[in-house]
């Protein structure tokens, strides 16, 4: 094994090194631990985004014990670091915002600490990329141990998935079809146990993104979080972790080219959310891989989508799992030609293709072939256009068939606000054909581009039977949202993308066949809305708010800070 990095700041015997490595091993005792404890074993940090307010990770400070229990049985010495939690469900304006900033706290925290390797802890959506992009750019020897989906809902006989039942039943409340009583049955069932959002969120899509990159167990991001599978995972990922430093296996030697395709591919195949499409070209450019929008859309060609999972089919991530979970559906997968790359390595100690090899569907109605496939096409498409010259893209699969083509006058709010206030409003007089335009609400905009694209559909429209309407936005959706819901316009309204210049009336164009997205207002017109636009006042005069403002991409950029995102390596501390 190479010489541990954690023996620079401990020396290499108990009474070995010099004053720094003395005080080091003085505070070690202080700490309560023997020298034979952990001297001459590998360091592995358990970075665990547990809170009292995360919901999908409110086991993890359990868990977290099952993976030092698996680092011990190892020989190495865990060490657990609390770093920050983004959940979904409370940080506002949106966890999105601070995404990079816990990408940076993962970076600094294993540079700067007496660590050899890492486990990282997380599941809730924003979580697993920030973890990873820190960890890569780090580039010390780790891996992923998945939150877990959470039990499915119940709601009178009903199944409910987390996020998708939400925004139907909300709907149906809005609509006067459901009242406060039975509403309050639903808020009571939507969510059970710990764990992420059981359907095919970015939680779920994110997790299994990881473990196809090779960057988790094999199987392990479909485990419930409150099964017991979940611990004995956790504990396996803990003694992984110690292999991983002896092996010297680090991000950059899994995170290849072939490994992000083969991330993309399985997004796409599980139908999975928009947000991965941010996140993935975000990782890639930790990564120093050259990943976009339109790689997205080549390998969605070619890729069937295989997972019956809402909002696009029908069952939950618990149904996914005990159907044989991620590698039954990449056995199906790679028999499409070209689909995968099962040579290239993980942090398994296999192969990609070991992942998948001999694994069995147990359910064929939950994980189909490609023959049986739910769509011949991935369930994301990229959409170009005078409207979008950066790239916007749309769930399709989760849309109204018959919105994929349509063309309607814009109805545009300039911010959430003004949408809220106004959307229910009869004398906006916005029609089944109207096209609903948001901005404002883009990564510079928004601020952090809030989940906001699944705009809501007016109540005397719902009360009339409309279902779905085409919407544009450069905000996010959640995963777990469905409908017409065109996203990530880029460049966004707030620095003068072409969003910003739609008016009442103008006509859009949506051609999701031809991957189009249009403003049917000619050039010289646009050129003089052009030249009257004003930009913005900034959001933020200070703090994190206004590092963020001064540094963050577009969303077809990945949303990255351009000084996290650019090549180059920092010097190692100096621990003595």
């Amino acid at each position: 094994m190479p010489p541990l990095r954690s023996a620079a700041w401990f020396g290499e015997g108990p009474t070995g090194g010099k004053l720094r490595a003395f005080s080091h091993r003085s505070r070690m005792r202080q700490l309560g631990y023997l020298p034979e404890e952990h001297l001459g074993k590998p360091v592995i940090a358990v970075l665990n985004t547990w809170s009292d307010v995360n919901p999908c990770h409110m086991h993890l400070r359990e868990r977290a014990q099952a993976v030092k229990r698996g680092v011990w049985q190892a020989g190495g010495f865990p060490l657990e670091f609390p770093v920050a939690t983004l959940s979904e469900t409370f940080q506002k304006p949106t966890p999105m915002l601070y995404r990079n900033l816990l990408a940076m706290e993962t970076e600094e925290l294993l540079r700067s600490y007496p660590v050899d390797g890492a486990v990282l802890m997380g599941g809730c959506d924003k979580t697993i990329p920030a973890l990873l992009m820190g960890a890569t750019s780090a580039d010390l020897p780790c891996l992923v141990v998945p939150a877990g989906p959470m039990l499915r809902g119940h709601y009178r006989g009903r199944t409910l998935g987390s996020g998708t039942d939400l925004w139907a039943y909300w709907d149906e409340h809005r609509a006067g079809r459901l009242g406060e009583c039975e509403l309050a049955e639903v808020e009571g069932g939507l969510a059970r146990s710990a764990g992420h959002c059981m359907t095919m969120g970015t939680a779920s899509t994110m997790t299994a993104a990881a473990e196809a990159l090779g960057m988790a167990l094999p199987g392990s991001s479909s485990i419930p979080a409150v099964d017991s599978a979940h611990h004995r995972m956790a504990s396996a990922a803990g003694s992984r972790a110690v292999a991983l430093v002896r092996e010297q296996l680090t991000p950059t030697k899994v995170l290849s080219r072939e490994a992000f395709e083969d991330a993309a591919a399985t997004a796409l195949a599980l139908g999975g959310s928009t947000n991965a499409l941010i996140h993935l070209i975000a990782l890639a450019g930790r990564a120093g891989v050259p990943f976009s929008l339109e790689d997205f859309d080549t390998i969605g060609s070619r890729v069937p989508v295989l997972a019956d999972i809402r909002p696009v089919g029908t069952r939950l991530m618990e149904d996914f799992h005990y159907a044989g979970g991620l590698p039954a559906m990449l056995a199906q997968l790679a028999r499409v030609p070209g689909a995968l790359h099962p040579d290239r390595p993980t942090v398994a100690g296999c192969s990609f293709g070991g992942y998948y090899e001999g694994a069995e569907v147990h359910e064929p109605g939950v994980i189909r072939t490609p023959d049986t496939a739910i769509a011949d096409e991935g369930g994301v498409a990229v959409l170009h256009g005078n409207l979008a010259p950066g790239g916007a893209v749309i769930k399709h699969l989760a849309a109204d068939p018959k919105l994929l083509t349509h063309t309607g006058p814009a109805v545009v709010f300039d911010s959430y606000q003004d949408l809220q206030q106004r959307i229910d409003d009869p004398a906006v007089a916005v029609t089944a054909d109207s096209v609903l335009v948001l901005r404002g609400t883009g990564p510079l905009g928004g601020p952090g581009m809030p989940e906001y694209g699944m705009l809501p559909i007016p109540a005397y429209l719902l009360e009339r039977g409309v279902t779905d309407m085409v919407r544009i936005s450069d905000a996010r959706m959640s995963g777990t949202s469905y409908g017409t819901c065109v996203l990530h316009v880029a460049p966004e309204a707030h620095v003068g993308g072409p969003l910003a210049l739609v008016r009442d009336g103008d006509l859009i164009t949506l051609d999701v066949p031809a991957r189009r997205l249009h403003l049917e207002v000619d050039d010289a017109e646009l050129a003089r809305r052009r030249a009257a636009w004003e930009p913005p006042e900034p959001r933020y005069e200070r703090g994190y708010g206004a590092l963020y403002s001064a540094h963050v991409a577009q969303a077809d950029q990945g949303c990255d800070f351009d000084f996290l995102a650019r090549p180059g390596r920092n010097p190692a501390p100096d621990p003595q």
